[in-house]
C-alpha cells in the first residue's frame, strides 16, 4: 500500500510500536487497520514473553459513581513506568468499566469491551508492547448501595484505595456531613487499618491466633511463665480497640472513637448512620518482589546469557 509519514506517525501513536516496525506493518498488511492488528498479533507474542516476570508495582483505582463504586488494583513491573500517563489512563478507565458493568472478579473485567472490538484484555496486550512491562489486573471488588446512604472512597499516593459502605435511614446523598464522614473514614481504614467492623465480628480463631502470638513474645521477652496467660488475657481485652474500625481511636482525634464519631454525625443529621462493609487494597501486598542483583545481570550481560 501507498502510506504517507503521517499514516506512519498515526500508526505509531495508535498503537505505541517502533517506526520501522509501522513501516513494515503498512508494507505487508495493505491497509491501516490490518497494520494494526498485525502489530498486536507481534504485540501478543512479546507479551507473552513477560508473563514470566513479577508485577508487584502499579496503582489501585478507586471510582464512585452513584451507588455504586469498585475498586481496582493493576500491576507492572517498576515504580517508573507505574507513573507513565498511558498507565495511569488505562487503570483509570478499567476502574470506571468495573463500576458500569457491576465487576466482581478479574476474569470478568477482562472480557468488557472498551471500543470496537477491543477487550480490556487486548488493551492489556496493547500497552505492554508500548511500555516493554508485564501488566496485571490482579483484583477487583466493586460495592453496591440497595438503600440510602454513601459509599466513600479514598486512595492514598496510589499505593493504597479504600471504599466504606455507609447505610443510612433517609436520602443523605446531597449532605455534607454524611459525606465528609465517609471521607473521614475511608482514611481511617487506609492509616489504622483495621480487619473487623466491630468486637462481635472478631471469631474466635483469630483470638486463639493472636493469644498465641501475644504468648511466644512474652516468652521471648523473659517474661514469667506463671505471668503470661494474664498479661495474655490484658492484651486480647484491648484487640478490638486496635482491629475493629468502630472501637479505634479516630486518627484525626484521639480522643473520640470511630463509633463516638458516627454517633455524633448521626445527631447533628438527624440519620441514624452505620458503616456496613469497607475494602481495602494495599497495593503488591502478597506479592513476592524480585530481588534483582545488579552484579550477577552484568556479568551476565557481559557474557552474553542475558
Amino acid at each position: 500500500m501507498a502510506y504517507t509519514a503521517a499514516d506512519v506517525k498515526n500508526l505509531r501513536e495508535t498503537t505505541g510500536a517502533g517506526m520501522m516496525d509501522c513501516k513494515k506493518a503498512l508494507d505487508e498488511a495493505g491497509d491501516f487497520q490490518k497494520a494494526v492488528d498485525y502489530l498486536r498479533a507481534k504485540g501478543l507474542a512479546a507479551a507473552a514473553k513477560k508473563a514470566s516476570r513479577v508485577a508487584a508495582e502499579g496503582v489501585v483505582g478507586a471510582v464512585v459513581s452513584g451507588k455504586k463504586a469498585s475498586l481496582v488494583e493493576v500491576n507492572i513491573e517498576t515504580d517508573f513506568a507505574a507513573k507513565n500517563t498511558d498507565f495511569l489512563a488505562f487503570t483509570n478507565t478499567v476502574t470506571e468499566k468495573a463500576v458500569e458493568h457491576s465487576i466482581a472478579t478479574v476474569d470478568a473485567l477482562l472480557t468488557v469491551p472498551v471500543k470496537s472490538g477491543t477487550t480490556v484484555k487486548d488493551l492489556i496486550s496493547e500497552l505492554t508492547i508500548k511500555i516493554g512491562e508485564k501488566i496485571d489486573i490482579r483484583r477487583v471488588e466493586t460495592l453496591t448501595l440497595e438503600g440510602n446512604g454513601v459509599i466513600g472512597s479514598y486512595v492514598h499516593s496510589g499505593k493504597i484505595g479504600v471504599l466504606a459502605k455507609i447505610e443510612a435511614d433517609k436520602d443523605v446523598t446531597n449532605n455534607e456531613a454524611v459525606t465528609e464522614l465517609a471521607k473521614d473514614i475511608c482514611m481511617q481504614i487506609a492509616a489504622a487499618n483495621p480487619m473487623f467492623l466491630n468486637a462481635s465480628e472478631i471469631d474466635e480463631s483469630y483470638k486463639a491466633k493472636e493469644a498465641e502470638i501475644y504468648a511466644a513474645q512474652l516468652k521471648e521477652q523473659g517474661k514469667p511463665e506463671a505471668m503470661i496467660p494474664n498479661i495474655v488475657k490484658g492484651k486480647l481485652a484491648k484487640l478490638a480497640s486496635e482491629v475493629c474500625l468502630y472501637e479505634q481511636s479516630f486518627v484525626k482525634d484521639p480522643d473520640t472513637t470511630i463509633g463516638k464519631l458516627i454517633e455524633n454525625v448521626s445527631k447533628t443529621t438527624g440519620t441514624t448512620l452505620k458503616v456496613t462493609k469497607f475494602i481495602k487494597f494495599n497495593l503488591g501486598e502478597g506479592i513476592e518482589k524480585k530481588a534483582d542483583n545488579f552484579a550477577e545481570e552484568v556479568a551476565k550481560m557481559t557474557s552474553g546469557q542475558a
